[in-house]
C-alpha cells in the first residue's frame, strides 16, 4: 500500500497544510499556531486550570509546562493560585494575551468560513461523521495496543 492510500497520510497532510497556513498568520503577530490554540482555550473571565489545558489540546505535561513558560515570558498569561483550592493554578490572559487570542479567534473563524463557502454542507456533514468514526476506531485501537 502506498502512503497516499492510507487514511493517516491524508489526515496528517491536511493538518500540516492547515498548521502552515495558521503559522503564516501567527508569525505576523509573534506567536505560533500552538500558542494561538492555547490562548483560545483559556477562559477570559475565570481563567483555566493549567491541568485542563493539556488534555484539551492533546499535549503532554512537559510540553505544556514549556509552552506556558514561554507564554508567561511573552507576557501573554499570568498564573494565579485558586482562591478556594490552593492545589490549583489558574491561567489568565494578560491584556496582550487577549489581543493575541482575538487574532487567533478571527483567523480560525475566517478559515472555517472559507471552508464552509467552498465545501457543501452535506459533504462537511459526512466529513464530520467520518472523523468521529476514525476517532472511535483510534480509541479502540489504542486499547488493543495496550493489551499486547
Amino acid at each position: 500500500m502506498k502512503a497516499q492510500e492510507t487514511v493517516d497520510y491524508h489526515i496528517k497532510f491536511a493538518w500540516h497544510a492547515i498548521s502552515r497556513m495558521y503559522n503564516l498568520k501567527a508569525v505576523q503577530h509573534d506567536i505560533s499556531t500552538s500558542i494561538g490554540f492555547i490562548l483560545l482555550n483559556i477562559d477570559e473571565k475565570l481563567g483555566t486550570p493549567a491541568t485542563k489545558i493539556g488534555p484539551i489540546l492533546g499535549m503532554e505535561s512537559r510540553s505544556l509546562t514549556r509552552m506556558l513558560k514561554t507564554l508567561e515570558e511573552k507576557g501573554l498569561i499570568v498564573r494565579k493560585g485558586d482562591s478556594t483550592d490552593r492545589r490549583l493554578v489558574r491561567i489568565f490572559l494578560t491584556p496582550e494575551g487577549k489581543k493575541k487570542r482575538e487574532v487567533s479567534r478571527v483567523t480560525v473563524l475566517e478559515f472555517n468560513n472559507n471552508i464552509r463557502k467552498n465545501i457543501p454542507a452535506d459533504k462537511l456533514k459526512v466529513f464530520f461523521e467520518v472523523v468521529d468514526q476514525i476517532n472511535q476506531v483510534t480509541e479502540n485501537q489504542k486499547e488493543i495496543f495496550k493489551e499486547k
